[in-house]
């Protein structure tokens, strides 16, 4: 019996003309299977088919037919879909209930009945499996993006489901994370439960897969073999038209963490107008507490923080926060009403691939898309401090292409720029320096890059 069976599934989301997923016709078996393809192109539509969100949660209209394990999709309630589909969504902060590592793992155990003495060997055994066994007593609240994304892993494990559905579970790990989500994956697979995986960093994933599904324009094709996969080409370093300006920020022997304790201590860095700045380093290192230090968003325990006048364009992590308008279009147009800038918000929208899905409400749209549109939001007009935490989540090439050309922009025109993220394309791309973030430390790790 396959794990799944799509036949001429075609389904529309409420009150959009264009169906999400069109007449997709799909087998998947045993195994892993990934599937790959373009921001907004349906990926994650197909994969919440497998566990009845589309259509029973997300209602809208669909037709032809959807069997998971046998189970009709359509007729059979969520919940019954729930006890053999694991699902972690892409975005981890939205999908947690309970405020500690341990108890939020234990949560579907719970529901199940599973008796305590039972469950702590089970719940130990997923936050191993996950590489979170050292945050089990940790506040979820505490954690990094990554570090969430990882619990939201150990919490699908733990239910030990016979399909496991992961979506985008890499995208904000580091690379020590990421290898330990494909080394789980294998385990799953090699116990003889079947995953799927939606990703656009496939390195550490695509030589286990079994099957490949390219989806796009809400078709979807499997890919005969894994070798018919190939990567992206990296994009190319983005050429500077001048030299960087005086100094437009400047953290000094600076401490940083929450309720008094330190995450960072002796920080001293700088960062130039026209000059991009590239915060690298481990989950949980710092990276998020250093950007918000920088933006004003979080007082130093120790130390001083200083930046030059002018406008802060800042892109926390979840960029869920910032959109709350009814339209892509509206969320820039407040943006610069605000910073009083006359320009039309047309441009930021085709430059950032959004013109198509500019009237559309921003909480409906892929991750990749959301992203986008954030990104637009705090960086229409012309920010002097543009701050961005991991701005390439659920970006595939195309989208991370026209980022790197719009910050290379506002790098030109005089915006003093810092990234955190653990994108190499991004950092080969931008960085005129790299900084180290991890350990409670800050450390430069490579000189300013030449100017071209």
């Amino acid at each position: 019996m396959a794990a799944a069976r799509l036949t001429r599934l075609t389904y529309w989301y409420p009150g959009q003309g264009r169906p999400a997923l069109d007449h997709v016709d799909l087998e998947l078996g045993d195994g892993l299977t990934l599937v790959v393809g373009p921001s907004g192109g349906g990926k994650s539509t197909l994969l919440r088919v497998l566990n009845g969100l589309v259509p029973h949660f997300h209602g809208g209209r669909i037709k032809g037919s959807a069997e998971v394990r046998g189970m009709d999709v359509v007729t059979t309630p969520t919940r019954r879909l729930a006890r053999d589909v694991g699902f972690v969504f892409q975005d981890p902060e939205l999908q947690t209930v309970y405020d500690t590592v341990r108890r939020e793992v234990a949560f579907g155990l719970e529901n199940l009945g599973v008796p305590p003495a039972e469950m702590a060997g089970l719940v130990d055994d997923a936050l191993h499996a996950a590489g979170v066994a050292e945050l089990a007593e940790r506040r979820i609240k505490t954690l990094s993006g990554g570090e969430r994304q990882r619990v939201a892993i150990a919490s699908a494990l733990v239910m030990r489901p016979r399909l496991l559905v992961l979506d985008e579970p890499t995208s904000q790990l580091d690379p020590e994370g990421a290898a330990l989500v494909a080394d789980a994956v294998g385990m799953v697979v090699d116990q003889g439960r079947t995953v799927v995986i939606s990703e656009h960093r496939v390195e550490n994933l695509v030589g286990r897969a079994d099957a490949l599904v390219d989806v796009a324009g809400g078709r979807a094709e499997t890919v005969v073999g894994r070798d018919a996969y190939r990567r992206p080409p990296r994009s190319p370093r983005a050429t500077r038209a001048g030299t960087p300006g005086p100094v437009a920020w400047s953290v000094s022997n600076a401490a940083a963490g929450f309720g008094g304790e330190a995450v960072l201590e002796g920080v001293d860095l700088c960062g130039r107008a026209g000059e991009v700045v590239l915060l690298t380093g481990p989950n949980g290192g710092g990276k998020s507490t250093l950007l918000r230090l920088i933006a004003g968003a979080l007082a130093p325990i120790a130390g001083r923080v200083e930046r030059a006048p002018g406008r802060v364009a800042y892109l926390p992590q979840n960029p869920v926060a910032l959109l709350h308008r009814p339209s892509v279009r509206s969320e820039v147009e407040l943006t610069l009403a605000r910073s009083g800038e006359p320009e039309s918000p047309a441009g930021i929208l085709e430059a950032l691939g959004l013109s198509a899905v500019a009237d559309r409400y921003p909480r409906d749209l892929s991750c990749g898309e959301r992203q986008r549109a954030a990104i637009a939001a705090v960086l229409a007009g012309r920010p002097d401090l543009v701050l961005l935490d991991e701005p390439t989540r659920g970006m595939d090439a195309t989208a991370r292409d026209a980022l790197i050309k719009l910050v290379a922009r506002l790098r030109d025109a005089g915006s003093a720029v810092v990234l955190a993220t653990h994108d190499s394309d991004l950092e080969h791309a931008l960085a005129d320096r790299t900084v180290r973030v991890g350990g409670g430390r800050a450390v430069e790790r490579s000189p300013r890059l030449a100017t071209a």
